[in-house]
């Protein structure tokens, strides 16, 4: 066989829906784009819908808050984790805003350099929404001055045309105009000139302004830190200045002429960001307040579209209703393709036919799955054994799917375990409702003492005995039908989405493992442990297998069976 180089194919329904909706300079909402890892969404926007999004009077920001994470991103040469963002070392909220920070600013410019953005405008929108007066006579006044030197009767109008005079004599003039591009291009008249210069020094402006009314809150955010509690108002004076960009790009779009979007890739990194420092809120507080004001944008005046990119099912059904309602986002799953389709694109290109019917029943269709089995096909070292005639297609299938059993799932299994001896902590502490621990549930009796080995085993048998509960369900769970919503009352499933094993698509609204290969080596995890098993835990367990035919756990799957 001819080894070929792996292309990228298209997606030709996908990619029209995304780029009817890309096409509008404003939109109403947002669209999530979301879907099982190893589907191809990052793919399919870096190599299919990008260049084609910053053509013509297109500008499309692009920010990946998961670039940070060296470890697990393609940028340093290694490759996203299979199982969930939150099983790797989490980023910075620092670093996730000032990627998003410099990424608007960045397309603000785009938009002054087009004339599509002046100071007036900046200014109309700041003042929309904030107090100037005091921010701007600190500004004029510098480091010297007092702040009473104005008159108290000046106008907000005139003290932003004061401000933006008096620090456009602070800023580096070469550098205003490496950002124009004005050192590039000599046939600029000075009026012009002079007019984008404004708009750029204004931007500045803004940002100071929005800084300084931010450092009086500084206080009252540690104080929220410490005690972990919430206040809108201060998660919001933490996303003014991303969302003022926003808000200024989306009234400066402009068909065929200026036509700004912005995709947030990896957005669930934000929502498990940490802080390093207490200038700011708590990235699950930043991520809700910067999702919430981009709804407001869209509902009240219309946003330029924003698209978010996600491989985590909190995306595909909870947040529609966390943050309102079943249909506040556009939602858009990407489930890669279906074994026909993969069989059209892999066969005489990729694998032969006999290749393929061990990958189809082994791994499935996941283009991830396809793409790392090819490029292990091609390495030396198989190619050198396949010369020798000491090795067959099935020695690399078995190879590939240790690795995955080593490095994804037994890692993700044991961070579930810790997840499930939590539950059983807060349990006891009395952290969660009655309806919690209903009657008839298998989760009802955590231990009753802070014994480990105890809630090790206690935790064991529950996500054993709801992995063979879903092994019988043949791996599907239809979590909307029949009410049976309940299900995510279990902490077992509970734990297995949010380490990224399962996934919890929309429609059809079914829970399952995020691949064939996954759910095999979850098999593979549950004949292993029963292996291992101790007498006195495996009599437990046998008993809690006894009694899953009238367990609450087994009713419910039931119920949700496909």
């Amino acid at each position: 066989m001819v080894y070929k180089p792996w292309k990228i194919i298209p997606r030709p329904l996908l990619e029209t829906v995304l780029n009817n909706h890309a096409q509008r300079h404003r939109v109403p909402q947002p669209l999530i784009l979301h879907g099982p890892r190893g589907a191809g969404k990052t793919t399919l926007i870096l190599e299919r819908l990008l260049g084609e999004w910053n053509k013509g009077p297109h500008l499309t920001g692009y920010v990946d808050f998961a670039e940070s994470i060296k470890d697990h991103h393609p940028q340093f040469n290694q490759s996203f984790p299979w199982s969930s963002w939150s099983n790797c070392p989490p980023t910075t909220l620092p670093n996730c805003r000032t990627k998003l920070d410099s990424c608007l600013e960045s397309m603000a410019h785009k938009g002054v350099q087009l004339g599509s953005i002046s100071s007036h405008q900046i200014f109309s929108i700041l003042s929309k929404w904030h107090g100037l007066n005091t921010a701007l006579r600190r500004v004029i006044a510098g480091n010297g001055a007092s702040k009473n030197a104005l008159s108290e009767k000046v106008s907000g109008s005139v003290l932003w045309d004061r401000a933006v005079f008096a620090l456009s004599a602070r800023c580096n003039g070469q550098e205003i105009d490496g950002i124009l591009g004005l050192t590039e291009k000599k046939n600029v008249p000075l009026e012009e000139a002079s007019y984008y210069r404004e708009a750029v020094v204004a931007l500045r402006l803004a940002k100071e302004v929005i800084k300084q009314q931010q450092s009086w809150r500084a206080n009252a955010i540690a104080h929220l830190n410490r005690t972990g509690g919430f206040a809108g108002s201060l998660a919001n004076s933490c996303t003014d200045w991303p969302c003022l960009l926003m808000e200024l790009l989306s009234q400066a779009a402009e068909i065929d002429h200026f036509q700004p979007k912005l995709v947030i890739n990896n957005v669930e990194v934000l929502k498990n960001a940490i802080l390093d420092e207490n200038s700011s809120v708590c990235g699950s507080m930043y991520h809700d307040s910067l999702i919430w004001r981009i709804i407001a944008l869209g509902a009240n005046e219309r946003c330029f579209p924003v698209v978010l990119v996600t491989s985590d099912s909190y995306y595909s059904y909870r947040a529609y209703m966390d943050f309102g309602f079943p249909d506040i986002f556009i939602s858009r799953e990407a489930f890669g393709w279906s074994p026909q389709e993969a069989k059209l694109h892999m066969i005489t290109d990729y694998f032969s036919n006999s290749e393929w019917s061990v990958i189809a029943e082994v791994f499935g269709p996941n283009p991830r799955h396809l793409f790392e089995l090819y490029a292990l096909k091609q390495a030396n070292y198989y190619q050198l054994l396949e010369d020798n005639k000491d090795s067959t297609f099935e020695d690399i299938v078995d190879s590939y799917l240790a690795y995955l059993q080593i490095t994804v799932v037994n890692p993700a299994m044991e961070k579930a375990l810790g997840l499930l001896q939590k539950f059983a902590a807060d349990a006891r502490s009395g952290k969660f409702s009655k309806d919690r621990l209903r009657f008839g549930a298998p989760w009802r009796h955590p231990p009753p003492k802070n014994d480990p080995t105890m809630c090790l085993g206690w935790a064991k048998i529950q996500l054993m005995d709801f992995v063979q509960s879903l092994i019988n369900t043949e791996f599907g769970i239809n979590y909307l039908a029949d009410c049976s919503l309940e299900i995510m009352d279990d902490p077992s499933a509970v734990a297995l989405v949010e380490v990224g094993l399962l996934y919890a698509q929309r429609d059809p609204s079914i829970i399952r493992p995020i691949s064939r290969g996954i759910q095999r080596c979850i098999v593979r995890w549950l004949v292993q442990e029963r292996m291992q098993m101790s007498y006195p835990i495996f009599v437990q367990y046998k008993w809690q297998c006894f009694m899953r035919g009238r367990s609450y756990r087994h009713l419910m799957l039931q119920v949700g069976y496909k």
